[in-house]
């Protein structure tokens, strides 16, 4: 089969204002970017037509190396959905450099399901990370221009300054910094480090922000550090929060492009779902209300994850009522969480054991009572045997399952799917029940999304954790949602348990306020905010050839 860039680069892409059209968008409300993108103004959101809208989260089973599929299922369900006569159309999250030029090497979907222009999204695409990234910075600029000058009324502590730097691209080197050094000319000695911009509070900001203005106080709530009397600052104190949102202006207007067969395409915000909030921003979501019947949108990994955080945190922020949830699954993606080693060989025995970590994500899903589908996302090495045993077992849990074949086929391949979808989605109007209430104290809402999504048999909390959130809730932000930082290879915190484990304790190292954001997070286990790049990064497969084209994107 051709690579992604090849079909890409085949496919007949439209000019965005012609997309625009079949939304019933005048030229006027569109912001070009070139032929094929182009940013929508913020008044074109209206919340008396979002009323009676159906939404559809696209979740997966615990990821593998091998990659589930969620955005490639997302656009083919979406243009599944507009073959079968619904009115239809995608919201999604925008890559991040980090995982393009680290393994994955893509993510605009794949095969004969993505969005286009594809080398534009997957790069600079229309600037709106770089903008995170300069706002964020910005504030790290301003907090140590405090500290050189002393220039304020308080006196920053630089030991308990929480702000890092950000920085787009996978780099380990700079996780933990020594800056300031050089003499009396170069700044304030302290330690730092980076995250990766996916993980910054101020992407957080703009994917859960509902205008500008709204915007701009989040900013300034932004917690920075403490004086040397214990005094809170955030970024208001420091008057960075105007800047940066002038910054992040542009930014905060969502996208459109196209799918590979025409349908419209809304990309806007990029948080990583397992140091993240991992869904796309409240407003591309409200956007894709506003202007299509049936909105499909995926979260960052599985349902304890990106699902979790999409319907506690993003979902109760922005009013939102989902109504249905996809889960995808793969037969290899079972055999792995079944002990398989070869996932391309066929291996019922293997296959049928994993089943016990796609039950436990249909029993999230009910959770929150929605009405879960699964899509088993075909690949070629699958067997008729294999899928017809996933099928079986599913719906004797008398939960729909369809067969995607969207990567080879398109919305052709999703049809069936499509059917199933607006079906159940039509059927719950609703039916969407948060999972905990913000009020709840914060030990509360840990241990009722570990006991209950992740299977822990409780949670135990180091000292620093402990103290962490005796501060949080001493600045009066213990009633806030919290967004668990963990690994993604695991319902657990530990990669190495696949399947459905048990008998684990759930351990908190350490919990970080994001107040501008709105939410706390809890970090479990050894996870990372600025990843590393593999053996062998994409990088080293991506080039350009004499005519400037982008070649090994996959």
């Amino acid at each position: 089969m051709k690579t992604d860039v090849q079909i890409a680069r085949e496919a007949k892409i439209l000019p965005v204002n012609e997309i625009a059209k079949g939304l019933g968008l005048k030229g006027a409300d569109l912001e070009m970017y070139g032929r094929y993108k182009a940013k929508l103004p913020l008044h074109i959101i209206d919340e008396k037509k979002i009323k009676g809208k159906k939404l559809i989260l696209v979740t997966a089973m615990t990821p593998t190396p091998a990659g589930e599929g969620k955005t490639t299922m997302s656009i083919g369900l979406t243009m599944g959905l507009n073959r079968i006569g619904k009115d239809a159309l995608v919201v999604l999250r925008e890559p991040s450099f980090g995982p393009v030029f680290g393994i994955k090497g893509g993510a605009a979907g794949g095969g004969y399901s993505q969005v286009l222009p594809m080398e534009d999204i997957n790069l600079h695409f229309t600037g709106d990370l770089s903008a995170v990234e300069k706002a964020h910075n910005l504030l790290a600029a301003i907090i140590d221009n405090t500290l050189y000058h002393k220039n304020r009324s308080f006196d920053l502590d630089p030991r308990r300054i929480h702000w890092k730097r950000v920085l787009d691209i996978n780099d380990r080197s700079l996780r933990k910094i020594n800056i300031g050094l050089g003499g009396k000319t170069q700044g304030v000695p302290r330690e730092s480090g980076f995250d990766i911009t996916a993980a910054s509070e101020v992407m957080a900001i703009l994917t859960l922000a509902k205008d500008l203005y709204d915007l701009k106080e989040k900013l300034g709530n932004i917690f920075v550090g403490y004086t040397f009397s214990d005094a809170p600052v955030f970024a208001r104190d420091l008057n960075a929060h105007g800047a940066m949102a002038a910054i992040l202006k542009d930014a905060l207007k969502p996208n459109l492009v196209q799918t590979i067969e025409g349908g419209p395409a809304i990309i806007h915000g990029g948080p990583f779902a397992n140091i993240a909030t991992g869904t796309n921003s409240i407003i591309g979501t409200k956007m894709g209300l506003s202007l299509a019947d049936y909105v499909v949108t995926e979260a960052g990994f599985a349902s304890e994850l990106g699902a979790e955080k999409f319907l506690n945190i993003k979902s109760q922020y922005g009013n939102l009522m989902p109504n249905a949830v996809v889960i995808v699954a793969t037969v290899r993606a079972l055999k792995h969480h079944g002990g398989a080693e070869n996932l391309k060989e066929p291996n019922l025995k293997a296959m049928k054991k994993g089943l016990e970590n796609l039950d436990k994500h249909i029993e999230n899903i009910r959770f929150f009572n929605l009405p879960p589908v699964v899509a088993i996302n075909c690949f070629e090495t699958d067997t008729n045997k294999e899928l017809q045993a996933v099928k079986d077992h599913v719906e004797k849990q008398n939960v729909p399952v369809a067969v995607s074949r969207s990567f080879e086929n398109g919305g052709a391949g999703a049809e069936e799917l499509a059917q199933v979808v607006a079906k159940t989605a039509d059927t719950c109007t609703t039916c969407f029940k948060p999972f905990y209430q913000f009020n709840w104290k914060m030990e509360k809402k840990i241990k009722t999304i570990a006991t209950n999504l992740y299977g822990a048999d409780g949670v135990e909390y180091t000292r620093a954790a402990k103290k962490d959130m005796e501060s949080i809730d001493k600045l009066g932000f213990g009633k806030l949602p919290v967004c668990i930082a963990k690994t993604q290879n695991s319902l657990s915190d530990q990669k190495g348990l696949l399947g459905r484990p048990s008998g684990f304790t759930l351990k908190i190292k350490r919990v970080e306020l994001n107040s501008g954001a709105g939410f706390v997070i809890p970090i479990a286990g050894n996870i990372l905010r600025m990843p590393g790049l593999p053996n062998v990064p994409s990088a080293e497969n991506i080039d350009v050839d004499k005519d400037g084209n982008i070649v090994g994107l996959f």
